[in-house]
This record gives structure tokens, C-alpha cells and sequence, in this order.
């Protein structure tokens, strides 16, 4: 995808979205803070797949990083405008119930808002996928790695759980003991290792990562549109079933989890860099 050729959608201040020969580039554009998400972030890439969707050029959309460290460091810790920094300025429990709406409304909605796009869906993972990042890379019907790339469902570290992702689409990829695993200890694993259990379908030298994800990606958008769509949908269905009614439930337990103790301990600890003390309240 050349700069001179795309068509780039203007007017996103964490994202870009670029267009061409069928295909759209949606890139996490926060190269400074490795790509980790915000509220406007999550709003942003639910304005793109409305975009991505409505356009009958599209045939294939590739999620990817800007820069070379991360595809996305999960939520934005830092302080400075984050959503998370409640626990770093201790503010009120109904204060930070507040916070957790942003989260329950805006991450809920992107969840489902990827879930539901009608085009399939390819994540370029050319570094870190981590908390969040990794359930964005989850959400992608196909995942491609970079030798760098690094996954881990890290919410049980910060007093949190995963969201759909992590509940309804990763035991199917790599069996429900090992989600377990990955889920519970919320350790990392490499790209190799991601390969070996099935999380990811290819892992590249970094450098041709987006070569690989764009030659895939003109694979499937030469297809016939209508057929892309309903084998989409099928594979979803037979597949995984309906993640609404786990997204739901797991909304649910997200805001309850980000008024607790252990939660803002979790993101103090991370912060303070140095290792947590939960006391289970």
C-alpha cells in the first residue's frame, strides 16, 4: 500500500484509516504510548468500521501498530488524560464508577462494533498485544504475528478480567486449558509460542509482516463480496456462537472489578513498578 495511491480518511486523532485496491489499513496511531487505548481510541475505531463497512470497495480490513515496539500496550496507565489514572490520584468509588461507564459503554460497543463487521478481518501483530491489545487481536478473524510480536491476557494482574475476547474467542482457538492458563497467570508468551497452540496463523520475520498481511488480505478481497459476508457470518455462528450475551456478562463484571481495591492496587503497582499486594476486596 503506497502513500501516493491510498486514500486516507481524515479527521481520527488515534487512529488511520488509509483505503486502496480493496483493502483498508486501519493503524493504531499512538506510536508514543505503544499504541494503548483510550475512550476516544475505542470511539475512533467504531467510526472506522462503520466506514469500512459501508464501503463496497473494502474487502478485507488489516488491524496494525504504529511503530516498531507495539501493535497495542493495552489501556493507557499513564497519567495525562488516561481513564485508568483515577487510581493513581485515588479519586472516590463513585467517581470511579463514572470511569468504568467510559469503559463499559465505549469497549463494550468497539468489541461488538469488530465482532459484527461485516468484512473479515486480518490483525498484523507487528509487536506487543497485551491486556486489551491481545482482545483486539482476538477480535481479527485472522491473526499474523512479527517474530517480536508478544501476547498476554494481563487483567488478572491489574484486579481486572478479560473481556470478550479472552472469554469467547480464545478457548476455541487454543483449547479451553490453555486459555486457562493464559487467562489465570496472565503470563506472556512469544510469537512462536503463539504459533505452536494456534493463537496465530503465520509468524514473519518483522520486516515483511505487512507484506504477508497485505498479499492475504488481496487474496480474500478478490472474492466475491456477498459470499465473504456469509461465510463470515457462518464461521461465527457454528464457530463461536453469539459473543452479545457474553459481552454482557463480561461488561458487567469489568465495572463491578474497577471499583475494587485490587484494581487500583493493580494499576499502582504497575505504575509505582514495583509488585502488587492484593487483599481481595
Amino acid at each position: 500500500m503506497t502513500a501516493a495511491a491510498a486514500k486516507t480518511i481524515p479527521d481520527f486523532q488515534t487512529i488511520k484509516l488509509e483505503v486502496e485496491d480493496g483493502i483498508a489499513l486501519l493503524t493504531l496511531n499512538r506510536p508514543d504510548k505503544m499504541n494503548s487505548f483510550t475512550a476516544q481510541m475505542m470511539l475512533e475505531l467504531i467510526a472506522a468500521f462503520d466506514i469500512t463497512d459501508a464501503d463496497d470497495a473494502v474487502g478485507a480490513v488489516i488491524v496494525t501498530g504504529a511503530g516498531e515496539r507495539a501493535f497495542c500496550a493495552g489501556a493507557d496507565l499513564s497519567s495525562g488524560g488516561a481513564t485508568f489514572d483515577y487510581a493513581k490520584r485515588g479519586e472516590s468509588a463513585r467517581d470511579e464508577a463514572k470511569v468504568g461507564d467510559v469503559y463499559r459503554d465505549g469497549g463494550g460497543r468497539v468489541t461488538l462494533r469488530i465482532f459484527d463487521s461485516l468484512k473479515p478481518v486480518i490483525a498484523a501483530v507487528n509487536g506487543s498485544a497485551v491486556g486489551w491489545g491481545m482482545e483486539l487481536a482476538l477480535y481479527a478473524d485472522i491473526r499474523i504475528a512479527s517474530d517480536r510480536a508478544v501476547f498476554a491476557e494481563l487483567f488478572v494482574k491489574r484486579g481486572l478480567i478479560c473481556d470478550v475476547g479472552g472469554f469467547w474467542k480464545l478457548p476455541g482457538l487454543v483449547g479451553s486449558a490453555k486459555a486457562a492458563e493464559l487467562l489465570f497467570t496472565g503470563d506472556a508468551i512469544d510469537a512462536a509460542e503463539a504459533l505452536r497452540i494456534g493463537l496465530v496463523s503465520y509468524v514473519t520475520p518483522h520486516d515483511v509482516l505487512m507484506t504477508k498481511a497485505l498479499d492475504l488480505a488481496d487474496r480474500i478481497a478478490a472474492n466475491p463480496p456477498l459470499a465473504l459476508v456469509a461465510l463470515k457470518d457462518g464461521l461465527r455462528r457454528v464457530t463461536f456462537g453469539d459473543p452479545h450475551e457474553v459481552g454482557a456478562w463480561a461488561i458487567t463484571n469489568i465495572h463491578r472489578l474497577f471499583a475494587t481495591e485490587d484494581h487500583r492496587e493493580g494499576v499502582r503497582s504497575f505504575l509505582e513498578k514495583r509488585p502488587p499486594v492484593f487483599q481481595g476486596r
